[in-house]
């Protein structure tokens, strides 16, 4: 008896152990905005940014690249522990972004990426205003539709309504939720435009007086399968900084519940993707 009894409570023990252990593991991540662009690649190889990963709990990844290359070095790492989700960036070098949407060597750039098969989205791609009425922007948009593709916009408020009007129901994330948008104004358009995803990173009022502004709290808890966290290492220096901005995420989530936490750090990603 006093055997069996020894014997359950070290079972219940370590039953305890093991939910204690759990509780303590980071909370992993989807980073839904993120860079690899050939500056970086000179002093981050694939291998060091898959080692990065690992360490932050980063399990799964959208990735983009200028030129597109490095993306595929990622891809090419096969790290059976990190989703890579690729995405078409029509950046060839630094000042397509300028001219992208008006450039027909851009044009057949893309025809040209679109053949590997691979890619579930394009962007992240840089528009503004009424340049998102130009007839390349308006066709991407509704290639877009047509192949189940998501589009990247790093975009104002009024770029992102005139590509939704051009292809009704395509499936969109906004880079940096619009970055300085109003938040009455980003819940308008959320309401508006159901297929429309909020990307977090360089948002600077996310926090207030060191804790989660009370109006994004609202918004997250009104919908939590809208949004999705980004590194956006969009230039090299800004890989230094990864490990703090997932601890910052991490922090900020802190305060939500756990399962709407959980969505926005990484199941929202894995569901828009089909990855759980």
């Amino acid at each position: 008896m006093k055997m069996r009894l020894q014997n359950f409570l070290l079972t219940c023990s370590l039953v305890m152990m093991s939910a204690l252990a759990l509780a303590a593991e980071p909370l992993p991540i989807f980073d839904a905005h993120m860079h690899y662009n050939i500056e970086a690649r000179n002093t981050w190889s694939p291998q060091r940014v898959i080692a990065l990963w690992r360490k932050l709990g980063i399990r799964a990844v959208l990735a983009t690249s200028r030129p597109n290359d490095g993306t595929l070095d990622l891809i090419a790492q096969n790290a059976p522990d990190i989703k890579i989700v690729p995405f078409l960036r029509p950046y060839r070098v630094q000042p397509d972004r300028h001219d992208w949407f008006a450039n027909s060597e851009i044009e057949r750039f893309v025809e040209n990426e679109l053949q590997r098969g691979i890619y579930r989205g394009i962007g992240e791609f840089h528009i503004f205003g009424k340049d998102a009425d130009a007839p390349y922007m308006a066709k991407i948009a509704r290639l877009a539709k047509a192949r189940d593709l998501w589009l990247h916009a790093h975009s104002d408020e009024d770029a992102i309504e005139r590509i939704l009007h051009q292809a009704p129901g395509v499936k969109l994330i906004w880079a940096h939720t619009g970055m300085s948008t109003s938040l009455d104004k980003v819940e308008a358009m959320f309401v508006q435009y159901p297929n429309l995803v909020g990307e977090l990173s360089f948002r600077s009022d996310l926090e207030q007086n060191g804790s989660l502004n009370p109006q994004w709290k609202r918004l997250f808890l009104r919908y939590p399968g809208r949004f999705v966290l980004g590194t956006d290492t969009w230039v090299t220096s800004r890989w230094d900084d990864v490990p703090q901005l997932i601890g910052f995420y991490r922090r900020m989530l802190s305060e939500l519940p756990a399962d709407i936490a959980e969505r926005i750090a990484y199941k929202n990603g894995l569901t828009m993707f089909g990855l759980q």
